[in-house]
């Protein structure tokens, strides 16, 4: 058996909105050991379910062709639904993770919170064809039908052209503001987000549309970049964490541009 890799290519792309989805376990893993989510899953089906323990949201993974493969539903006091989040397959996991790492962040949450303010500091602007911000590049676009005195479910839109759809993610009306700011505020990151599976995953190559740079890291930051995110979390809720600290995500060294 020929021996792993001492070193990996990591993939650092921008805008990030258009990275891919990335890897599911940015999400599931951290819910399962940092957050006390269980989980139902039959090894015969393509799904993953999760539930908090207060059992008040319930976060489904489901390969859907004709619909979101993310869905998680929260319930209200009377075991009825309250509100819903949906997020599209390649939607990035770095953008879910903002929104679900501030469902489960035991601190309270600000008293203020508005989505379209971390937009509006990365210079998006008011769309031309409907009400709402779309990014500089025009790639993505952020849209709330109804008005003040019914707002309606919030959109947030990844195309390539008209015709050409990435991904999109949705928020019931009633999903409280600062979560859907928590997605806004990720989505609206300049940084760029990172893959170690190359670049099939993308939507696109286009140089005039994405840029990505190629750097060598070793294999072990690679592994241990979920352990880290784990541990983390875990250190919010006050938990112990199960080993030793990890190293940080991929480093930068010198990279190799393509």
């Amino acid at each position: 058996m020929a021996p792993a890799p001492r070193n990996v290519e990591v993939d650092y792309i921008t805008p990030r909105h258009l990275a891919g989805g990335g890897d599911p376990a940015w999400i599931t893993v951290p819910l399962n050991r940092a957050c006390g989510w269980t989980y139902d899953d039959d090894p015969l089906m393509p799904r993953v379910v999760l539930t908090s323990p207060d059992k008040s949201a319930v976060l489904r993974l489901e390969p859907n062709t004709d619909g979101q493969w993310w869905v998680l539903h929260h319930i209200d006091g009377t075991g009825l639904p309250d509100w819903y989040a949906s997020f599209g397959a390649r939607t990035p996991v770095e953008l879910i993770a903002g929104f679900v790492d501030a469902l489960t962040d035991p601190a309270p949450p600000a008293a203020t919170s508005d989505p379209f303010e971390p937009l509006r500091h990365h210079d998006w602007e008011p769309a031309q064809t409907a009400p709402g911000l779309a990014a500089p590049d025009g790639t993505a676009f952020l849209q709330r039908p109804g008005d003040e005195h019914s707002p309606g479910p919030w959109f947030i839109t990844t195309t390539l052209g008209h015709d050409r759809p990435v991904w999109q993610a949705r928020f019931g009306e009633n999903t409280p503001p600062h979560l859907v700011t928590a997605f806004t505020t990720a989505l609206a990151d300049p940084q760029p987000v990172w893959r170690a599976n190359g670049v099939l995953g993308l939507p696109t190559l286009d140089p005039n549309i994405i840029s990505h740079r190629v750097v060598t890291v070793p294999a072990a930051y690679v592994a241990a970049a979920l352990t880290e995110r784990a541990e983390s979390l875990s250190a919010r809720h006050n938990t112990p964490p199960t080993k030793a600290s990890s190293p940080g995500p991929p480093t930068t060294r010198t990279p190799r541009r393509r």
